[in-house]
């Protein structure tokens, strides 16, 4: 790693940031060593003190996230973005209720994946092993400073945090909070650090720490995320933008279609499994987008309507002409892409074209529709007859996530504790040799 790097920092003035960084991933790496023996009764009791930390620290910890939100709300960021930003005590309540259903999941370290004896005797088992340091660097979710730290501990890796500016207050009280209940349970306080203190030269010091951090995952927009791809040298597990879609099938329930849309996009806008666009097969417009539009309407969503579409919308208010960064883009906000399609051909090409590979839904009661529509796509999640809102770790029962992997090497998908573990072969003879 370079040392020439320095950032200057409101209490210890002109500091070697890479230098800095150095001694973080070197610390965390030997905590590694130490949550790498740990026993799942250990991790599990230690997941248990963390959640009670929190919940005990909540007056503090929304203290500290008042203050960030208000600076955040002065500066003009957006409502969706403050919601992701803010913490309540439910909210807090919440992430430490993730942290007790991680204890009460299996422990992958250790799990056997595969195992054989040879016909010369050897005995051979593939077994899950932690990654070592994973190293995190995410925008303005408090909530992952959490999610991140139980992951990491219950798949027995030490983890490096960088949340960014805008939650800096809330993720030094977490993280403070997370290291005291460490320290009190013999567990080293390096296991959980962060160098949002260090700004972007501490991330850009980060993605050089190759030897030293095992795996950088980024969470967040589409030009943090490709920023980590282009100039990280560490390995990166990638997390994609969410630009979802909901596909109203020509044999569609519409009852159901209707109540998948409206969750799709108005369950909270502000995430990426939130839908970005709905697509409707042309013989069901006339019946569909009138119902579906009236209550998208009631609910402040916006309408960016291909012209098709807007024949229907534009008795339900004001009505946006779509253009293609509507059909490219990711709002995070009440607003939704339509377009009428000829049929799931269409659809198909559609999503192809705009997807980002993170989720698709189609509704639909024909089965050779469903079967098109669930071979022919290429994303980490395909709902049928489901809203987009449950590509969750939660909600497929993996427990916290640490994000939502659009790539297809190791990990894809919703990233559970499984994500965070690689494997070993262990190879036992009895003084063989190879001839």
């Amino acid at each position: 790693m370079s040392t020439e790097t320095t950032e200057t920092t409101e209490n210890t003035g002109p500091v070697d940031t890479a230098a800095a960084i150095t001694r973080i991933a070197v610390a965390a790496k030997e905590a590694s060593r130490r949550l790498a023996r740990l026993t799942r009764a250990e991790k599990d009791d230690a997941l248990e003190a963390l959640a009670a930390a929190l919940v005990a620290a909540t007056a503090r910890i929304i203290e500290a996230n008042d203050r960030d939100v208000e600076r955040e709300r002065a500066a003009g960021m957006s409502e969706s973005m403050l919601d992701r930003l803010a913490l309540t005590p439910a909210r807090i309540e919440t992430i430490a209720g993730a942290l007790r259903e991680l204890a009460a999941l299996p422990d992958p370290v250790g799990e056997v994946v595969s195992g054989q004896r040879l016909p010369n005797g050897l005995r051979i088992r593939q077994v899950r092993v932690p990654l070592g340091v994973v190293g995190m660097i995410y925008e303005a979710r408090p909530n992952v400073t959490v999610d991140a730290a139980g992951l990491a501990l219950k798949s027995g890796n030490a983890v490096i945090l960088r949340g960014g500016s805008a939650a800096q207050q809330s993720n030094v009280a977490i993280v403070d909070v997370l290291g005291d209940a460490l320290t009190e349970l013999g567990l080293p306080r390096t296991a959980v650090q962060s160098i949002d203190a260090y700004g972007r030269a501490g991330a850009s010091e980060l993605m050089r720490a190759r030897g030293l951090v095992d795996v950088l995952i980024p969470r967040g927009g589409a030009g943090l995320i490709q920023t980590v791809i282009t100039d990280s040298l560490v390995p990166v597990i990638e997390t994609g933008t969410g630009n979802c879609h909901v596909y109203v099938d020509a044999s569609a329930d519409l009852d159901q279609a209707v109540a998948i849309a409206m969750n799709s996009k108005t369950h909270r806008p502000s995430v990426c499994n939130a839908a970005e666009t709905l697509l409707v097969h042309a013989d069901v417009a006339a019946e569909f987008l009138p119902r579906v539009l009236t209550d998208l309407s009631r609910a402040g969503v916006g309408i960016h309507a291909d012209a098709r579409a807007a024949e229907y919308a534009s008795s339900h208010g004001p009505v946006d002409v779509a253009t293609e960064a509507d059909w490219a883009g990711e709002y995070l906000s009440l607003d939704l892409a339509v377009k009428v399609v000829g049929g799931i051909d269409e659809a198909l090409e559609h999503i192809r074209t705009y997807s980002s590979g993170h989720t698709e839904a189609i509704c639909a009661t024909d089965v050779r529709a469903i079967g098109r529509f669930t071979t022919e796509l290429d994303s980490a999640a395909i709902m049928v007859n489901a809203s987009t809102r449950f590509t969750d770790g939660g909600e497929l029962g993996l427990g916290a996530e640490i994000g939502i992997s659009t790539q297809k090497l190791h990990a894809r998908g919703p990233m559970g504790l499984e994500a965070l573990t690689t494997s070993t072969w262990i190879v036992e003879g009895e003084g063989h040799i190879r001839a």
